[in-house]
């Protein structure tokens, strides 16, 4: 089944403790359709500028990836600078360059309105709704989100919330947007805005599921379901982990024909996996040359260490 993924497709400049990059490819949708990319079929909708070459495309296309989605426009692609010399699970903002992204208006193609699954990477919730009502007949919708839009946009983020199957976003989102300390609390109260599941990333200490009572009909379900990381010597960038998470986790789940409990589990483990490769090397370098046999043992790997 195929995925409609709708966000950025940019370029990275990065700084980290293993060294510096200048306008790497990146962007949330590039990040996620390229890890959902080893699962299923992947459709992009975003917009990009006159920098973005033939060979960016390619990245995409040798992955499968339907890139017919992406408009061009007249002008520089959105370009982030950042850093993660002081802390790696943090990233420090140089400068945003918004440039023709500021100006996006998701267009989706005629081709595309047969998408099964829709994800709404973290992009303005207005256009994240405005994508939503033209893909009525998903079978599932999921999304992302960030601070500011939690903080700034907070109504109209909140009428997205309602239209989502899933939402993921980290624990420092979940405290901001339910204004509890508590995880399960905190989870609960953002479950009780929209999300029929919600999918809390930690960093390098894992995810976690947790259910609410409209996820699935097996009340066992709705224990919360905690996935580890995957052991790594170094990282290198941090940047498209959560994405590439996203991408993996989503991508397992629109190749299986239906959504199980067991299914969400193992959907889990591979966007952890996902994640970890991501982040071996800048930009998208380390997902470009990742192979599915390289993915299937790291998914057993972590099961191995992650199993009693």
């Amino acid at each position: 089944m195929s995925i409609l993924v709708v966000g950025s497709v940019a370029f990275d400049t990065l700084e980290t403790p293993s060294g510096k990059r200048g306008r790497v490819l990146g962007g949330a949708a590039t990040h996620f359709a390229l890890a959902a990319s080893f699962f299923t079929d992947v459709r992009v909708v975003g917009v990009v500028g006159d920098d973005f070459l033939p060979e960016h495309e390619a990245v995409l296309t040798s992955k499968g990836v339907d890139t017919a989605g992406i408009e061009r426009a007249e002008g520089k692609s959105f370009h982030w600078t950042g850093s993660y010399v002081k802390d790696l699970n943090s990233a420090e903002t140089l400068a945003t360059d918004l440039n023709v992204f500021a100006a996006f208006e998701p267009k989706i193609p005629s081709s595309y309105l047969d998408s099964e699954f829709l994800f709404l990477a973290n992009i303005d919730p207005v256009l994240q709704s405005r994508v939503r009502a033209q893909m009525p007949h998903v079978k599932m919708v999921a999304g992302d989100t960030m601070n500011y839009w939690i903080g700034a946009h907070r109504d109209d983020l909140l009428k997205v919330l309602r239209e989502l199957d899933i939402l993921l976003i980290n624990d420092a989102e979940v405290r901001m947007l339910s204004g509890e300390p508590n995880g399960l609390r905190g989870a609960e109260s953002v479950m009780a805005m929209g999300p029929k599941t919600l999918v809390v990333k930690h960093g390098e200490y894992g995810s976690t599921a947790y259910f609410s009572s409209r996820s699935f009909n097996e009340s066992a379900t709705r224990k919360p379901f905690r996935t580890p990381t995957m052991p790594l010597g170094e990282v290198v960038d941090p940047t498209g982990a959560g994405d590439s998470f996203a991408g993996g986790f989503y991508g397992y789940i629109a190749s299986q024909p239906t959504v199980t409990p067991d299914v969400f589990r193992k959907a889990m483990f591979y966007g952890s996996v996902m994640g970890s490769f991501a982040v071996e090397a800048f930009g998208t370098e380390r997902l470009q040359r990742t192979t599915r046999s390289e993915i299937d043992e790291r998914f057993e790997h972590l099961k191995e260490i992650s199993h009693l």
